[in-house]
């Protein structure tokens, strides 16, 4: 023993006994530092032109959905306590600019007006990005065409251009009645270029939840297959972050700041609790995201398929460390099936 300090933390036993707060289930709960309930949760939803339900083979259990079968889902989500969505949606067509995902009738759009006239108390998230809209699968517009420019790769995104597109698809999705719109694309000044739009066409009380911190990440392969949104080529290096990197988060989460984000988002969850803490460590006055991704979702869902995990505990688990981390809400595909579990717990 080094200090008189340190041999009493060592003779505590038998006068501390930390297993008595941990004798009953009513104690355990008691003690419960971390509550996880169906208001920390948004539901992400694919939707699409036509009609019915098409699966998502790698995630089981999602679909891509039809308008009508998107206010369903919405139906779901409500009755469960979820207070929000967020929608994904797929085009038409596919060009190099995504046309549809500006358009006054794309899929967004007219899921937004559905599902606002059934459930109007629902909380509508849009993402604001390219790679579902475009016929190259890349988050903006490319070096290519009327676009390149000699000085550059050809196939590199374009900052300044796609800032264009993105304030188009944010300002048509408030048009259409989205309540939050959350730019995902990672492109320098989307934050500032988008609220300088909102703003001007009067929408500066539309919030902007930004994916400040985003990865370059190896977990979204099921997503994109839900979204038909892979790369035709290359792939997003140029502009979501480098997984070794965590400083650079701050730096990132500090600037979409100061251009007007509302709210921060980390993405993905599982493999980043430890920048979820340190985001929210460094600006605990800011509300915080957390994605919980289609590779996250995959995994359970396939370890369970096998039997070799307790789906219902691993994904309780999961979404109370994301929590614990330091989210205030979770973007999951958990979010309907761990709302019933903590319904049925309660």
């Amino acid at each position: 023993m080094n200090s008189e300090n340190e041999q009493k933390k060592f003779n505590a036993y038998p006068a501390v006994r930390m297993r008595r707060l941990r004798q009953s289930p009513a104690l355990r709960a008691m003690m419960q530092e971390t509550q996880l309930n169906a208001q920390d949760f948004i539901y992400p939803l694919f939707v699409r032109h036509g009609a019915g339900r098409t699966p998502i083979a790698s995630m089981p259990g999602i679909a891509q959905l039809s308008v009508g079968e998107s206010v369903r889902e919405a139906e779901k989500a409500a009755r469960l306590g979820i207070p929000a969505l967020i929608l994904f949606g797929l085009p038409a067509e596919k060009d190099p600019i995504g046309e549809e995902n500006f358009a006054p009738d794309g899929i967004v759009q007219q899921a937004i007006k559905a599902i606002k006239a059934e459930f109007p108390h629902l909380v509508i998230i849009t993402d604001v990005c390219l790679c579902e809209y475009t016929d190259h699968g890349h988050c903006g517009i490319l070096n290519a065409g009327e676009f390149y420019r000699p000085e550059l790769p050809e196939g590199y995104l374009l900052n300044e251009p796609t800032l264009e597109i993105l304030a188009k698809v944010a300002l048509s999705h408030a048009r259409a009645g989205a309540d939050i719109v959350a730019p995902s694309g990672m492109v320098d000044g989307m934050v500032a270029y988008i609220r300088q739009g909102l703003d001007s066409a009067g929408y500066e009380n539309l919030p902007i939840l930004s994916y400040a911190v985003k990865y370059a990440s190896g977990f979204y392969g099921p997503f994109r297959d839900a979204a038909e949104g892979a790369p035709k080529f290359g792939d997003r290096a140029s502009h979501q972050m480098d997984p070794a990197n965590v400083r650079e988060a701050i730096r990132e989460a500090a600037l979409d700041i100061a251009e007007g984000a509302d709210m921060l988002m980390v993405k993905p969850a599982l493999a980043y609790l430890d920048v979820i803490h340190k985001v929210h460590a460094e600006f605990p006055e800011m509300p915080l995201a957390a994605y919980n991704v289609s590779g996250e979702y995959a995994m359970v869902k396939a370890a369970a398929e096998k039997g070799w995990v307790d789906e219902r505990r691993v994904v309780l688990e999961t979404l109370t460390a994301i929590k614990r981390a330091g989210a205030d809400l979770i973007l999951t595909y958990h979010a309907l099936d761990a709302a019933r579990w903590l319904a049925e717990e309660s």
